[in-house]
């Protein structure tokens, strides 16, 4: 279960950034693989808006239940939760992650 202000913090995050990361870390200083390895596909894509979910225990379990996704990093493009790093990877080799970025 979710609190609403954290909801709402969520859904203003989203809503305002094209680019949306709840990582590890920060893009400067990633904390884990996955979310280095995310920030590294979407950095040069746009400009990311980051959340350190190691900073904020709330932060972390909240976007779990906010997205229904259990691992983290969560990227969230153009106000659409898009997935982790597996699926941003699998976007990339695709070709497709830059189009959804620049819809």
């Amino acid at each position: 279960m979710i609190d609403d202000a954290l909801k709402a913090r969520f859904d203003k995050e989203i809503s305002e950034n094209p680019i949306v990361i709840y990582m590890k870390g920060s893009a400067l200083f990633p904390q884990c693989g996955f979310s280095a390895k995310t920030v590294s596909l979407l950095q040069p894509l746009g400009k990311l808006y980051t959340v350190n979910v190691l900073a904020e225990p709330g932060v972390r379990d909240g976007i779990k239940a906010y997205s229904n996704w259990p691992t983290i990093p969560q990227v969230y493009i153009r106000g659409k939760f898009v997935g982790g790093c597996d699926i941003v990877t699998e976007l990339a080799e695709r070709g497709e992650l830059e189009a959804m970025i620049k819809g």
